[in-house]
This record gives C-alpha cells, sequence and structure tokens, in this order.
C-alpha cells in the first residue's frame, strides 16, 4: 500500500512506499537498507553522513576514500562525518566496527505553511527593558537580509554571517529574514516589533533559494554556533526548518546535532512541523513531529492562532500544527504552543516568497507568513529574554520555565477550522499531543519566583498498556526530572490537569480526547503504523502551500 510522510514545507514531499525493512538492528538507515535490493541503482553515487564510535581520525576517511569515496565535511562535534560514497560501498563502510550508523544526506526545508495576518508583540517584557541585549541567537535558515530593522542606533546586530549552500550569506528566499523578524527585528519605526529587538543575530544560511537544504549543511552550522558560542554569547539556536522522521532519535544524526549543542549550554528551539491535517494513515495527525523537534531535549513549539485579537482566551490550536507522540521513540511533543498563525513580520520585495506572493506584501518591507516556523521564533524569543533577565539559567530551565508557566486554563476541549480554498473542516482537540504545556506565556515566566530547580528537562515518552487499555507518561518520577512526582509542581500543573489523569495517564477511556476503540488511537499505538518496528523508503517530488484563516 502507498503512504506518505508529508512535510508541508514549500517545495518538499516526501512520498513513501510500502515496503517493510526491519531497522533496530542494522546500522544502515531505512533508505540505504532498501538501496541495497536495488541493483539498477548500485552504480550511484550516495551522500551520507556517517557516525562513529569515536571522532573520526584521517584513517577513518582513508577507509571511506580507499572505497571510492571523497569526504565533504567533518563532523566532529558528533563524531561523525559527511561523506560521498558509491552505493556500492555503503555496506562495506557498515562492516567497519568504529561505525555506528549511516544515513543519507537527507533534504530538509522551511517549516511554513499558509501564507496569509496577526501581529507579534511582547510589549510588556520589553517596556521593563527586557529586549535581549547582548545575547546571540543563531537563526539557522535561509539566510537573513540585512535590514534597518536588524540595526539599532546604527549598529548592525546581525553580527556574523555564514552561508552553507554556497554563495552569500543573504537571503534569496525570504523564510529566514521573515523568521529572524519575529524573533528580533526592532520595528523600523513601525509596530511590527520581534520578540527580542534587541538580541544579536548569527545568520547561518542552509537553504537555497527555493527553501531546500540537507542534513549536513544544519549539521555543520549547528557545529558552527557551537564553535562560536563563547565569541557571540550563542544561548539560543532557532530551526525552523525539518523533515520526515526516519528513525529513533538515538540513532538520527540531525537529532544527535541539536543534543550535542543543548549539552553545549545553548538553548535549541525548534518547529514541530505542519502535518497536524495528515489522516492518510487514519491518525487524525497524530504522529507527525518533524525532525529534530523529535528530540526529548529541544524546545518543540506547535502554532497556535491568535484569531486577530491581543488576548489569549480565543486563542485556538492551528489544524495544521504537527502532533505527537514522536515516531519511534513516543515522546510527548510539543512541549509548547505559541502564535504563528498570519503573522506579518521582515521579508522584502524580490525574493522567492516575495515574488511568489504578491498578495501577502502588508507595506514596505513586511510580509505575511504561517506556520510553526512563525512560532518558533515567538518562542526562542522568550528564551532569550529569559537569559538576559538570567543569563546563569541553563537551557534545560529555560525549558522547563517555559512549560511551567504556559497558559492552559482557556483551551476548549475541541475546536473545528475551515480551510478557505478546499472548504474542508479539520477537529483539533487540545491533548497534550496536540498543544503541549500549553501557550507561551511570557509574563507568567517571568513571575516565577525562582528558576525551577531541574538537572534535566527532557521531554518523557508515552507507553501504551494493552491490559489496561491506557497511555501513560514513562520516565517522570525521578526527583531531577523536572515533570516528576517528587518536584515541587508535579506533572498535572506541568501540562494541566485536564491533560492528565491520576497516575500520570494522558490517554484512555476516561480522557475527553479519545479512547482505546477510536480509529486514530489504534493506528498510533498499533503494530502495523509507519513508526514501528518497519519504515519505508522516500523520495522527493513537488508540492503546493495549503492552510487555513
Amino acid at each position: 500500500m502507498k503512504k506518505k510522510l508529508r512535510l508541508a514545507a514549500t517545495g518538499v514531499l516526501v512520498v513513501a512506499f510500502g515496503t517493510t525493512v526491519a531497522w533496530g538492528g542494522d546500522k544502515l538507515a531505512p533508505e540505504l537498507q532498501l538501496e541495497k535490493t536495488a541493483a539498477g541503482r548500485l552504480a550511484a553515487n550516495v551522500e551520507v553522513i556517517v557516525q562513529y564510535k569515536v571522532t573520526p581520525t584521517q584513517a577513518h576517511h582513508n577507509k571511506v576514500i580507499g572505497l571510492g569515496g571523497k569526504l565533504n565535511n567533518k563532523l566532529d562535534f558528533i563524531r561523525a562525518a559527511h561523506y560521498s560514497i558509491p552505493a556500492s560501498a555503503v555496506q562495506s563502510l557498515a562492516n567497519d566496527p568504529d561505525v555506528t550508523y549511516i544515513t543519507p544526506n537527507r533534504p530538509i526545508a522551511a517549516m511554513f505553511d499558509q501564507l496569509t495576518d496577526d501581529t507579534v508583540h511582547s510589549d510588556w517584557a520589553n517596556s521593563i527593558g527586557q529586549k535581549g541585549a547582548g545575547v546571540g541567537v543563531a537563526i539557522i535558515d535561509s539566510g537573513i537580509v540585512d535590514l534597518p530593522d536588524f540595526s539599532n542606533n546604527g549598529t548592525d546586530r546581525i553580527v556574523y554571517n555564514q552561508s552553507f549552500v554556497g554563495g552569500t550569506a543573504a537571503d534569496q528566499f525570504g523564510h529566514g529574514t521573515h523568521v529572524a523578524g519575529i524573533l528580533a527585528g526592532n520595528g523600523n519605526g513601525t509596530v511590527y516589533i520581534g520578540v527580542a529587538p534587541s538580541a544579536n543575530i548569527i545568520n547561518l544560511r542552509v537553504l537555497d533559494a527555493n527553501g531546500h537544504g540537507t542534513d549536513a549543511g544544519v549539521i555543520q552550522a549547528i557545529q558552527t554556533a557551537v564553535s562560536l558560542k563563547s565569541q557571540y554569547n550563542i544561548q539560543v539556536i532557532n530551526l525552523s526548518l525539518g523533515r520526515p522522521v526516519l528513525e529513533s532519535s538515538a540513532l538520527d544524526p540531525l537529532d544527535q546535532a541539536v543534543e550535542a549543542a543543548w549539552k553545549a549550554g545553548i538553548a535549541v528551539v525548534v518547529a514541530a512541523g505542519n502535518e497536524g491535517r495528515d489522516n492518510n494513515d487514519n491518525t487524525n495527525g497524530y504522529g507527525t513531529i518533524a525532525a529534530p523537534g523529535n528530540d526529548p531535549y529541544v524546545i518543540t513549539v506547535g502554532c497556535i492562532k491568535s484569531n486577530g485579537t491581543a488576548t489569549m482566551s480565543d486563542d485556538t490550536i492551528a489544524s495544521y500544527s504537527s502532533k505527537g507522540p514522536t515516531a519511534f521513540d513516543h515522546y510527548a511533543k510539543p512541549d509548547v504552543v505559541a502564535p504563528g498563525n498570519l503573522v506579518i513580520s521582515t521579508l522584502p520585495p524580490g525574493l522567492t516568497l516575495s515574488n511568489l506572493y504578491l498578495a501577502n506584501r502588508v507595506a514596505g518591507n513586511f510580509f505575511i507568513l504561517s506556520g510553526t516556523s512563525m512560532a518558533t521564533p515567538v518562542v526562542a524569543g522568550a528564551v532569550v529574554l529569559g537569559l538576559g533577565a538570567d543569563p546563569n539559567l541553563t537551557p534545560d530551565q529555560e525549558k522547563a520555565a517555559l512549560m511551567l508557566s504556559a497558559t492552559k486554563s482557556y483551551f476548549p476541549k475541541s475546536s473545528v477550522a475551515v480551510d478557505p480554498t478546499t472548504g474542508i473542516s479539520y477537529t483539533s482537540n487540545y491533548d497534550i499531543f496536540t498543544v503541549g504545556a500549553g501557550e507561551l506565556n511570557i509574563r507568567s515566566g517571568f513571575s516565577l519566583p525562582s528558576a525551577p530547580p531541574v538537572s534535566s528537562a527532557e521531554s518523557p515518552y508515552v507507553s501504551y498498556s494493552a491490559t489496561t487499555g491506557l497511555v501513560t507518561l514513562q520516565g517522570v518520577s525521578g526527583q531531577n526530572v523536572v515533570w516528576g512526582s517528587n518536584v515541587v509542581w508535579g506533572s498535572n500543573v506541568v501540562w494541566g490537569s485536564n491533560a492528565i489523569l491520576s497516575n500520570n495517564v494522558v490517554w484512555g477511556s476516561n480522557v475527553v480526547w479519545g479512547s482505546s476503540s477510536t480509529t486514530g488511537f489504534n493506528v498510533v499505538w498499533g503494530s502495523n503504523v509507519v513508526w514501528g518496528s518497519s519504515t519505508d523508503a522516500a523520495e522527493t517530488l513537488p508540492v503546493t502551500i495549503a492552510g487555513e484563516q
């Protein structure tokens, strides 16, 4: 049967074909396992990312060269390297006892969905003097056009530029400039002010003029951000991009890269993805979180619609916002949600998106975009503000504070959105896999009496019991885990009493959003799902953009 793993980003659609392959005990990613059986393609070269038990040396690189390969980039900070190698030699490389896992250099793209008016402000935090001054944030995206919005008093706040796709680091696509404006634009005399308008920006371009990039480029950019951390006080990385999940986060090199940055003391904020409407496998959009948002360390962000008002009470989830649990690992994601639908931000004329969607032009250098791509810099900006107030906060404390202070009380049991183009209705339920810990609330975060006393804020995983028919949070009882029952607020306070019942139950017969008898439940937790013990090979095809009002 033909199935789809769709990435709702311009220009990329990953289509998976129903060939079952075992992945758990093999060193080769699913696509490369299929490559082994595709005799007609064995003469071709493939780009791969190879992870090793140790940091690869020249001796390791020479082995690849001896197999007819070429070293493209060293990725030492995750004990890996990016090579080009004949497909026929991949299995020989996997036989090296120092090799732990090999993946193709997968395509990655920006995480925006529909394009059409919502303004993001952080007036309260800015009014008390919290604007992110001195904090560096690395925006890993399609580059940034250096507009007046990114200068303060004549001083350019884009303090570093580098391209990993060749050519200039200036944005050719438009997505990165829009993200930068949401996170750190000063408005340039307009009302369109970013969350942290005094933050310093490290511009690392990984997407080309069509919004396309690869794992290797993103990993190189993350490695660069880590290496520049001290020089530019880089405390936050924003990743408004992603791709489908094809193996456990413990194996995926993209996930390993964000974990390395996190452990180096940089908070990584990642888009959840825009596949919340995907019902190809009868899951009602569950299980669609994109990589690297599937990693338990990072702050994974879903998208809320503010519906044209400045109050939270009428906010609703964007139906396209991807839902957890994550593929393979079943981590509870997203962590938080934030406004990201119909956002006005910086994007000048003459770029790819400017030319494609003329109706989205607001005025001058401002433009409307929507998606978890837009929600992510809102949260990243909030992290910058928190670090501006307390530079000693760890990434785990920032994540814990965001989730603890998130607003959850106004959520309805469900909401319905109608696609203005197709007229199709989508119902969203407000469970832990849809809205996480709730909607970002910067003021509430600043009102916390102290920084959360945690050493780890990894997202917990969930487990289904066939005996009880319940899905429960796992790994949440330790004293050093933010969601544990032994810490001051307990798991019910982090996610809200409506999301978690007694004994850490998040999905079961007594929970309002479904029971073990529902079709979506059986597919998410059944044995035949695409992210279970098997997966499919992928190829890329073009796709158009869709969304909601």
